[in-house]
């Protein structure tokens, strides 16, 4: 056998941004990137400064090189060493896995020359930019067509896409996942408690960046007509952004019971996630594809309350069962769900049992990154067979 059949497989992740940017999809591409290293890849990973120079880090392990960058402009960045970076990192890879939706990436592919196998992971539609889209789709539609294989994480993925849809032979389901065990070992601290101002009252908890999509503002407006509870709120936005949401409850019935919290280091996090008694994700549109935070506040048997998008969103959390599933942009129907809970202990406990257990059954990590490696691994033998 010789060296360029044993050697380990070479993994080329592509993305926006890393870690320690927050956001669901660098979540993602962290824990892939650790997680195939373990299984026994080579990966590196190439990704933009939010803006600034360049430069090349060791980050838990994984070797990541920051692209410079001009700035972000349209949700995407700015970024011509990134297309260098690209045609350089590429020719050391088996197999690319890019991040979607990400048209700066998949530019970069396809100036590149590239021959080997590209696996697109997509993890929303572009749903805001519709102008733009436009002139994104001529790119996107090559692109999809250049792609060996799709991975979504839903069947709803495929059917809420009018583009992804006429790519269904290609697409392959793989949920996201966690690692469960990892999530129950974090220290039970009491970081909501500490901060809540009534001690009987319901702790409810939100995760996630302050942008449109979030609904973090038709959240506020149910939370007009909550009682017994109180909401925090961990993430960041645009200052003006967050200066909305904070006008929305100085000086008002709401001041005192809404703690905007910003954004905690991991282990508070998920100290978080343990600590409330309801999680909601009140997402408005289908740019929130599947909402791995819903994963997170499960884990530790929490029930949660999503909206009814079109996306994986209410796949992961099932309505009557593992929470609530209400309209999305409806305050009154958002409201109403959050009391019925807050005013249930024994159903919030029966939900959050049967949350527990799906994370076990259907997004334990192991499981999902197994699938990933065997998928990268089987494409990159595609191309090297052809």
């Amino acid at each position: 056998m010789d060296k360029q059949e044993i050697r380990p497989l070479h993994v080329l992740q592509v993305n926006k941004a890393y870690f320690p940017h927050i956001g669901g999809i660098e979540t993602l591409v962290r824990s892939f990137s650790k997680g195939l290293i373990q299984r026994g890849a080579e990966v590196r990973v190439l990704v933009c400064q939010e803006k600034g120079k360049g430069e090349e880090k060791v980050v838990e392990g994984v070797p990541v090189h920051y692209a410079s960058s001009l700035g972000t402009y349209f949700s995407c960045p700015l970024s011509f060493s990134f297309l260098r970076k690209f045609r350089q990192m590429a020719k050391w890879a088996d197999v690319i896995e890019l991040h979607a939706p990400f048209p700066l990436g998949d530019l970069a592919c396809l100036l590149s020359g590239y021959q080997g196998a590209v696996v697109i992971a997509w993890h929303s539609d572009v749903v805001r930019q519709k102008k733009l889209m436009r002139f994104y789709k001529p790119l996107l539609m090559r692109y999809l067509r250049r792609a060996d294989c799709i991975i979504v994480a839903t069947p709803g993925h495929i059917n809420s896409s009018p583009i992804l849809s006429q790519f269904r032979e290609k697409c392959r389901i793989i949920p996201y996942g966690i690692d469960v065990a990892a999530y129950r070992a974090v220290p039970r601290l009491p970081v909501l408690q500490e901060r809540q101002q009534d001690k009987s009252s319901v702790r409810v908890l939100f995760v996630g960046r302050f942008v449109y999509y979030k609904g973090i503002e038709v959240l506020l407006h149910a939370f007009r007509r909550v009682h017994g509870c109180e909401l925090f709120l961990v993430g960041h936005g645009t200052p003006e952004m967050e200066n909305k949401l904070r006008e929305m409850v100085q000086g008002g019935e709401m001041d005192g019971r809404v703690h905007f919290l910003g954004n905690l280091p991991d282990e508070a996090l998920r100290a978080a996630f343990a600590d409330c008694d309801i999680f909601v994700l009140p997402s408005v549109a289908n740019s929130e594809a599947f909402g791995i935070v819903q994963l997170e506040a499960m884990v530790y048997g929490k029930p949660v309350i999503n909206t009814s998008l079109a996306t994986g969103v209410p796949y992961v959390s099932l309505d009557g069962q593992t929470g609530l599933t209400v309209p999305p942009e409806d305050p009154d129907a958002l409201a109403d769900a959050i009391q019925k809970l807050a005013d249930n202990p024994a159903l919030r406990e029966a939900y959050g049992a049967a949350a527990a257990k799906r994370v076990e059954d259907h997004f334990d990590e192991a499981d999902v990154l197994r699938e990933v490696h065997e998928t990268l691994a089987e494409f990159a033998e595609r191309r090297r067979s052809t």
